[in-house]
């Protein structure tokens, strides 16, 4: 037997592949469903069960792809209502793969249909636990995401998952590992530890949530400081729920180079968002006007879900050279299918054609402690709160990125201001949406905070009230 965790750092995501006897089993896989059938060939595996923990928020399951491929039936927890042939499993239900089985427990919490996975191996003896968003490491799923669609509320969610972890989860034993659904970072817990696996002994120890006195407590707990969900997730449980198109398909069609004449005309006529995916540093000396940046090389998809929020939204593609496949396959993991092609030579091309370029008006951190000195001007932090309140520049406004489009109208178009994020990645594509919503008179600080923090700006580092726009 054996049990891999695929773990993708961008979106804090976990798939586990399992293989036993010649037989293998998949759970949560990512959208793109090539790497498995690769692994499973080379392994000489042939897949019989595609196990999900729930309709996953977050990202854009490779099930309906997996099963239509390898014909392994998809197989959900009880409760779960799908528009595609699936087994709907019964609590307590086995299934065998080699020679280990999968225990179905029930879970319901998180969603309703959410469901953990008990492996037990050729002994007989109960070796993992697949917990989904049920139970993370040092959190348990959020209970806001499926009130709408059960007619709860959160904290009647949170009961039942209180319910789930400590009659069905906490009496296992605490040799066994637990291997989550998420990690850091991930928007399904706001508490999660930096680690991917752990034994459900030592989550017993240190998780707060597996610790309150009562079920009051720990309904309090876990609805306590939740943060709105980003906007893209339910689109994303929808296409879980009824299918999507296929990744081949959708890669094919994003694929498409377009020359500079050919990408303006596509941008004119489709009202696609004109998407730059290079680095932050690279894009402020130079871009397509309206165009918005979101830099591959960080929490890209994850970024594109909150600020863009409409999967069915247009998108061209402006990337460095080689980028094309993976920019539009991180972007199917998030549900953006609609890619319709990119800009063949990229930005150089474009400039080389002689079109109409734009910039950021962005200095260094050592130009913006001259330029604020001694002088009253306006501060705009893009960082998340909990970032601000550690600490910040003095007389700054905490306005986090994430929440751009409820601040941007609130901005003086007469007065200046001054904006940085944490090393330039997030206040770049702040800028970028400003510029392309018409809004110029601002200054963006290169490097952010990190920079800000080396030189001798007025700064605080004890929490504060977040301020306000007067």
């Amino acid at each position: 037997m054996k049990i891999e965790q695929m773990y993708t750092g961008c979106l804090a995501q976990g798939a586990y592949y399992i293989t036993s006897a010649g037989e293998a089993a998949i759970i949560d896989p990512l959208r793109e469903t090539q790497p498995y059938i690769e692994r499973m060939e080379k392994d000489g595996v042939k897949l019989k069960y595609i196990f999900e923990t729930h309709f996953h928020a977050d990202f854009v399951s490779g099930h309906i792809d997996l099963s239509k491929k390898t014909e392994a039936p998809i197989v959900y927890g009880p409760m779960a209502k799908t528009e595609f042939d699936a087994i709907i499993a019964e609590d307590n239900q086995i299934f065998e793969i080699g020679n280990i089985k999968i225990k179905v427990l029930h879970t319901p919490g998180h969603t309703l249909e959410s469901t953990s996975y008990l492996l037990i191996d050729e002994h007989g003896v109960e070796k993992a636990l697949f917990s989904g968003d049920t139970l993370f490491l040092g959190d348990v799923g959020r209970p806001d995401l499926a009130q709408k669609a059960t007619n709860m509320t959160q904290e009647e969610l949170a009961g039942l998952l209180y319910d789930s972890l400590y009659e069905k989860i906490l009496p296992l034993n605490d040799e066994i590992i637990v291997y989550p659904a998420h990690g850091a970072g991930s928007a399904c817990g706001k508490n999660m530890q930096k680690e991917t696996v752990d034994t459900l002994g030592n989550q017993k120890k240190t998780n707060y949530a597996l610790n309150q006195k009562d079920k009051e407590s720990f309904i309090k707990e876990v609805t306590d400081g939740l943060l709105p969900p980003p906007p893209y997730f339910g689109m994303n449980v929808m296409m879980n729920k009824k299918g999507y198109h296929s990744f081949d398909e959708v890669l094919s069609r994003g694929l498409n180079g377009l020359s500079p004449d050919q990408f303006e005309e596509s941008a004119e006529f489709s009202g696609a968002l004109i998407l730059d995916v290079r680095s932050n540093v690279i894009f402020a000396k130079g871009f397509i006007p309206q165009s918005v940046n979101i830099g591959l090389n960080g929490d890209f998809a994850p970024w594109v879900g909150a600020l863009v929020a409409d999967v069915n939204q247009p998108i061209l593609l402006v990337t460095e050279k080689g980028d094309e496949e993976e920019t539009v396959t991180r972007l199917s993991r998030v549900g953006f299918d609609h890619v319709l092609g990119f800009l063949k030579g990229g930005f150089e091309a474009w400039k080389e054609s002689g079109k109409e370029i734009d910039f950021v008006n962005r200095i260094s951190a050592e130009q913006f402690e001259q330029e604020i000195k001694n002088k009253t001007v306006k501060i705009i932090d893009i960082r998340k709160e909990s970032e601000y309140n550690a600490e910040h520049v003095n007389e700054s406004y905490s306005k986090p990125l994430a929440y751009i489009n409820e601040w941007i109208h609130k901005i003086d178009t007469e007065e200046h201001f001054y904006m940085h994020c944490g090393s330039g990645y997030r206040s770049t594509m702040a800028a970028s949406i400003l510029q392309a919503r018409g809004y110029r008179n601002f200054t963006e600080v290169e490097g952010g905070f990190k920079a800000i923090a080396s030189t001798g700006v007025p700064k605080s580092d004890f929490v504060c009230q977040t301020k306000v726009f007067k």
